[in-house]
């Protein structure tokens, strides 16, 4: 058998360098070589999120960066919309009802994208926050974030849009001062290419004046410290000194290949994964126009089921993943991001293609 292929939505492959990076003896967290490692990763990720605002990096998951942007973001009983056409969105609203928001969804068929404009109505003159999820990594879908943060900035020129983009960054452009993006949310272990354990937050400038006035209660996830200790070259509690180191080195493999071409290579794979699907009869989820570039889900021809697919193909050694939700049932799930390129895919694809007519009974 070949080694074994991981396809999951994350964590993803580690590229030769981020192993290399995490394979190094421990260092200090107050030693140069970590400060400048760890300067090194914000000015990276500052560079990847066209932001002059800056980036905070915290021991977490996306989850946790998500939960940092809301408690510096609001005060118990701000007025928040929450887009939801998936298990991500609805995460999203729920984490805001539990910090005590007034958060209102708006949702969408689990598949689709919402539509730019039903977003923007739901925000009133009373409305302080946006929040909303990129890549829906539960159906691999794609917002228009761009079309959606317009209508909704035409709409309220000062509201705070947050955005989930855990299976987005380092896979699709997300320019945040362009598109009048406040807080943008992500993890390190899927298309950026390091290992699970980084929160990572883009703050914008209206995201900066929004943490000096939020009132719900943080310590740990407090933006203000981590940023003033950074500035002055410092650090903020003990970090995730390998992680950090690994993450550097992923970034400056991006940055050597160039950030456009990387898009661009998440486009072209995602593209082939897709056409590749619909040839051996399986269908993915979300239409042509809405695919995410990182992950897809995928409804398997009657009579197979997801979960027969995804043992049959961990049984061959390529790892894939169920869904949640609304269409836990209907879809599998690939990860085509990162450390994922053509050669990968095309495994993936002929293998699938041996295992269904297995599983069909044909020879």
């Amino acid at each position: 058998m070949d080694d074994p292929l991981l396809l999951i939505p994350g964590p993803t492959p580690l590229p030769p360098e981020v192993l290399a990076a995490l394979s190094q003896p421990m260092i200090s967290h107050r030693s140069p070589a970590f400060r400048d490692a760890a300067r090194n990763v914000r000015e990276r990720l500052a560079h990847l999120l066209q932001t002059s605002g800056e980036v905070v990096v915290l021991p977490g998951s996306g989850t946790g960066a998500l939960e940092a942007a809301i408690v510096n973001a609001f005060s118990p009983g701000d007025k928040v919309v929450a887009g939801v056409s998936g298990a991500f969105g609805d995460r999203f609203l729920s984490m805001a009802r539990a910090f005590g928001l007034q958060a209102e969804a708006v949702s969408g068929t689990w598949g689709r994208a919402l539509q730019p404009a039903d977003v923007a109505a739901a925000v009133t003159p009373d409305t302080r926050g946006v929040l909303l999820v990129y890549s829906e990594t539960s159906t691999g879908v794609l917002l228009d974030l761009q079309a959606t943060a317009a209508a909704v900035r035409a709409k309220a020129p000062d509201v705070l849009i947050l955005v989930d983009a855990v299976s987005a960054l380092g896979g699709a452009p997300l320019p945040m001062d362009a598109w009048g993006i406040d807080m943008v949310s992500s993890g390190a272990q899927k298309a950026l290419m390091a290992p699970p354990g980084l929160a990572i937050i883009g703050v914008g400038p209206r995201g900066l004046a929004a943490m000096q006035n939020s009132r719900l209660p943080r310590f740990f996830w407090d933006f203000r410290v981590y940023i003033e200790r950074a500035r002055a070259g410092g650090i903020n509690f003990t970090p995730s000194i390998a992680l950090i180191m690994a993450l550097d080195a992923a970034l400056r493999r991006a940055e050597a290949e160039g950030w456009d071409n990387v898009f661009r290579r998440h486009a072209a794979v995602a593209a082939q994964c897709r056409a590749g699907l619909r040839a051996l009869g399986f269908q993915p989820l979300a239409p042509e126009g809405e695919a995410s570039p990182t992950v897809t889900a995928v409804i398997p021809p009657a009579p197979l089921q997801p979960a027969q697919v995804i043992d049959a193909m961990g049984q061959r050694g390529i790892e894939i993943a169920s869904s949640m939700g609304q269409v836990a049932d209907r879809v599998f799930r690939v990860g085509h991001m990162g450390y994922v390129g053509e050669a990968e895919v095309a495994r993936f694809l002929s293998t699938l293609r041996d295992a269904a007519a297995q599983m069909r009974g044909v020879a």
